[in-house]
């Protein structure tokens, strides 16, 4: 979709942070910490950084030999580890003047021990919301693949809250970005929804209330003016639909996640592995990245993956009548493993092959475990299960034979199985107890009352479904937050396996159209009159010209935008939706979400619903994060020239306590006014390895010199001033 990007939009912001800095022409060393350099490199390359006067990148963990000659800009996370390890480069003076980001609002206890050294500082520490992943133009992630536990584990219930404002923060940090101030609706869930989570959005939505009018009062310019109508944030959970991340979809990008081995990093880059060249002497193995920058990708993503294949074996007809040199080859009626052995033929055309490889190799693999799978059988049932209508758009007949048929067939997988169990559970609004574990059985799966299997279907009783009715009890299954459409339709075979819409879609249909039931989404701050609504609908100004005038910011400065955020993971096919409406009623509409989920991680998940704490290995449960012992370690002396000996008196080392003389270790430390009280992590990280190669002058590699001897008084107080 053209127009606006929040990748961009991040790029430039990561960007302009440092150049902003440099404009004298003095070089200076850019400080990172491990979670704003993965944030950093997730939408700006390393070379547009140090294009402008930066020296070098750092990790503020690592070693790093003392520059004092040259300036540092610090972007970091507000924890208070990373504190520490600022608060040690003050100590032992290792740059010249420091310029501090903060990618979030650091705690008041945390900004009081920074104050001491104002002096060393070239300026008041920034803000830099940043803190979240854009993986499209129109979609982020925060890369939290635990959020689905936290929130719907019942052993996790003392983290909810916590986790709830950093997420809010989160939210908040996208709204600023995107320089909006939204009205935010929530999903609120029918009372027949009796699970204990049924809470989480509205306190979200509170919690993302607080947020936003904290920053409008700290920045009175917030947000500028503009001719778009006022943003729309609605915020929902998992909850909200359980169809959605169980069904098989057949678009591109939906379809590759689900059956692929696609690797789905925690610094928000996306990997499929494969061989390229295969079939050659130059055949070689090799980890793919899956870009927002190819047009290939992002071209076909959300197309049906009979168009998809469609498309990629009409581009190369076309690039072979565009090259003469290539007369004779014709890829008409061929198949994509033909495609592929041409390409391989062809190595003077690398960066096209580059560019289709990947896609035909994705493609063909998928397309391979959809027939070997059965997936066609097993998606017309599904369809019928999720949308309560058969292909004639009539009542089903016979279904649980058509259910049970599958769950018999060898070449349908046991996830897959479970998966349409699941869907039929949903389909009936529950079971009688003995006849699930008869499907289970049939199935096929764990047949004990303690099976993971058993255990799976349950969990969805702590997402408001009910897995289980009494045996008196008439089958009826939960009322639809929203109605399918239901219209008659001549679709072709393949498209009738897509008739499915997720609720994502249909709330966002019904926001456009001004029919969103209030008492299903109400408001943080409801509307003053009840016309407001009906007006925002049909795209009503809010202010009038723009006195903001930064420089082409805004390319479809009229759009309205919507907000959707989905607490406990998104699908691809809440994705593509969000394109579609944006699309259909001239919005810019993105997704935003804890993480990604495919149905393999939804299934695992569910399964692990009532696991006990120790076995969820969640970060917020791991120790707090600690600066690196390293970091207080005092420099080596210098190394006396070749053939000269030392003076006997230089040979005895300082000693703590001697004036003028900076101490390593912790003892060193100005003490700060009075004593702080204890500090929590606002997440537990994992130290590692890597960084800049030093190659810009006055700076030094990530590998630092050799440490010097450590400081070996007894340490009589914490430098940080955070009880152990």
């Amino acid at each position: 979709m053209d127009g606006f990007s929040i990748i961009k939009e991040h790029s430039k912001e990561s960007r302009q942070t440092s150049s902003d800095k440099t404009r004298a022409c003095q070089w200076k060393v850019l400080i990172l910490d491990e979670i704003t350099k993965k944030i950093v490199d997730s939408t700006v390359n390393e070379d547009d950084i140090l294009n402008h006067n930066i020296a070098n990148v750092e990790r503020i963990e690592e070693r790093r030999d003392n520059n004092p000659g040259i300036d540092a800009i610090y972007i970091l996370s507000p924890q208070p580890h990373i504190l520490d390890c600022l608060l040690a480069d003050f100590q032992c003076g290792r740059y010249r003047r420091s310029f501090i980001v903060w990618t979030g609002l650091l705690p008041a206890q945390l900004s009081r021990r920074l104050d001491v050294f104002k002096r060393q500082m070239g300026a008041p520490p920034e803000l830099l919301l940043v803190n979240f992943y854009p993986r499209e133009s129109h979609l982020v992630t925060f890369q939290d693949p635990h959020s689905f536990l936290v929130l719907y584990n019942p052993l996790c219930n003392d983290l909810v809250e916590r986790h709830l404002r950093t997420l809010a923060s989160k939210i908040a940090s996208l709204c600023i970005t995107l320089q909006e101030l939204p009205k935010i609706r929530y999903f609120q869930p029918p009372d027949h929804f009796k699970h204990e989570a049924r809470v989480l959005c509205m306190y979200l939505a509170r919690f993302v209330q607080e947020e936003l009018d904290g920053y409008r009062n700290w920045d009175r310019s917030f947000p500028p003016q503009t001719s778009r109508p006022q943003s729309v944030l609605l915020i929902t959970d998992r909850s909200m639909d359980l169809m959605a991340p169980l069904l098989h979809e057949f678009t591109y990008q939906a379809m590759a996640h689900d059956l692929l081995p696609i690797k789905d990093r925690d610094d928000g880059k996306l990997t499929f592995h494969m061989t390229i060249n295969e079939g050659t002497a130059n055949a070689e193995e090799k980890d793919m990245e899956i870009l927002e920058k190819d047009p290939v990708w992002v071209s076909n993503r959300h197309q049906h993956m009979k168009d998809t294949i469609d498309k990629l074996m009409a581009d190369f007809q076309k690039f072979i009548d565009q090259n003469p040199g290539l007369a004779g080859k014709d890829a008409s009626g061929a198949s994509l493993n033909d495609i592929r052995n041409m390409l391989a033929g062809l190595p003077q055309f690398q960066e096209m092959k580059q560019a289709y490889s990947l896609h035909l190799t994705m493609a063909q693999e998928a397309m391979n475990l959809f027939q070997k799978h059965k997936l066609s059988d097993i998606a017309s049932v599904e369809q019928t299960l999720a949308t309560g209508l058969d292909e004639d758009r009539k009542k089903p007949k016979n279904i649980l034979d058509q259910v049970v048929r599958l769950l018999d067939d060898p070449d349908v997988t046991e996830t897959d199985r479970l998966r349409l169990i699941a869907i039929y559970v949903l389909y009936r609004g529950g079971m009688i107890e003995k006849d699930l574990s008869r499907l289970l059985w049939h199935a096929s799966l764990q047949r004990s009352r303690d099976s993971l299997d058993q255990a799976t279907i349950e969990h969805l009783e702590l997402l408001g479904a009910r897995p289980f009715r009494d045996l008196k009890e008439k089958s009826q299954p939960l009322p639809l937050l929203f109605e399918q459409n239901t219209k008659s339709s001549t679709l072709s075979d393949e498209y009738m396996l897509s008739r499915f819409e997720p609720a994502v879609k249909l709330m966002l249909e019904n926001l456009c159209a001004g029919t969103l039931d209030p008492n299903l989404f109400p408001y943080t701050v409801p509307p003053q009159n009840a016309a407001e609504e009906s007006l925002a609908a049909q795209g009503s100004l809010r202010s009038a010209a723009p006195r903001w005038a930064s420089a082409n910011r805004r390319q479809t400065e009229n759009r309205q935008r919507i907000i959707v955020f989905v607490a406990g993971g998104a699908t691809y096919s809440e994705s593509r939706a969000c394109y579609e409406v944006s699309e259909k009623h001239n919005r810019d509409v993105f997704l935003a979400t804890t993480h990604m989920v495919t149905p393999g991680k939804f299934v695992d998940d569910l399964r692990m619903l009532k696991a006990d704490r120790r076995r969820l290995a969640l970060p917020m449960d791991r120790p707090p994060p600690k600066a690196p012992a390293h970091l207080t370690e005092r420099p080596a002396p210098p190394a006396p020239a070749p053939g000269s000996a030392p003076h006997p008196n230089h040979l005895h080392p300082h000693h703590p306590g001697q004036p003028g003389q900076r101490v390593g270790g912790t003892g060193g430390h100005v003490p700060p006014p009075r004593p702080q009280p204890p500090t929590k992590a606002l997440g537990a990280m994992s130290l590692s390895s890597g960084g800049g190669d030093g190659s810009r002058p006055g700076t030094s590699g990530s590998d630092g010199g050799k440490s010097g001897k450590k400081d070996k008084e007894k340490k009589k107080r914490n430098i940080f001033g955070i009880k152990k």
